[in-house]
C-alpha cells in the first residue's frame, strides 16, 4: 500500500506547523522549506482546514497554525481525510470486474491488513512524529 502524494503533504504540513510552536506559518514559507508547488500545498492546507486540523489565521501578518494540540491529531484521521480510498485491489472498488471476487479469500486478507495499518496509525499522534522546530530547520538547510 502507498500513500498518495497529497497525504504525504498533509502529513508535512501538520509536522511544519507543529515545530513552528505558536508562531504562524505561510503556505509560501512551507512550500519553499519542502520544495513543494504553492498551488498543491493550497489544495492541502484547504482539506486540512475543512477537517478541522489547521486553522487558518486571516490579514496581513496571519497564517497557519494547528487547529488543536498536536497530541489530539491521530495519524489516522489524517490518512482517512486525505487518502481518496484504500483500494489496494480491485475487488475494493466500485465497478469491480474481477471474476473470482465472490471465491476469492484475499479480500478478508487484505482488509485485515488495511486495518491493521488503520490501527497502527491511529495508536500515533502528531506529537509522535514531529520535529522540534530547532530539527526540522536543521535537516531543511541541510537538504536545500
Amino acid at each position: 500500500m502507498q500513500l498518495t502524494m497529497f497525504t504525504d503533504y498533509a502529513l508535512r504540513v501538520l509536522m511544519y506547523t507543529d515545530a513552528a510552536n505558536d508562531r504562524l506559518v505561510t503556505i509560501e514559507e512551507i512550500a519553499e522549506a519542502y520544495g513543494i508547488s504553492r498551488a498543491h500545498l493550497m489544495k492541502v492546507v484547504n482539506t486540512l482546514t475543512r477537517a478541522g486540523f489547521i486553522t487558518p489565521v486571516r490579514g496581513r501578518f496571519g497564517g497557519l497554525k494547528l487547529a488543536r494540540p498536536a497530541k489530539d491529531i491521530r495519524l489516522g484521521d489524517v490518512v482517512r481525510e486525505t487518502e481518496p480510498n484504500f483500494d489496494v485491489v480491485e475487488c475494493f472498488s466500485t465497478g469491480n470486474q474481477c471474476p473470482i471476487t465472490r471465491c476469492c479469500k484475499l479480500q478478508g486478507t487484505l482488509k485485515e491488513a488495511i486495518d491493521a495499518f488503520m490501527q497502527a496509525l491511529d495508536r500515533r499522534t502528531l506529537a509522535d512524529i514531529s520535529l522540534a522546530p530547532k530539527d526540522i530547520r536543521k535537516y531543511l538547510e541541510h537538504a536545500g
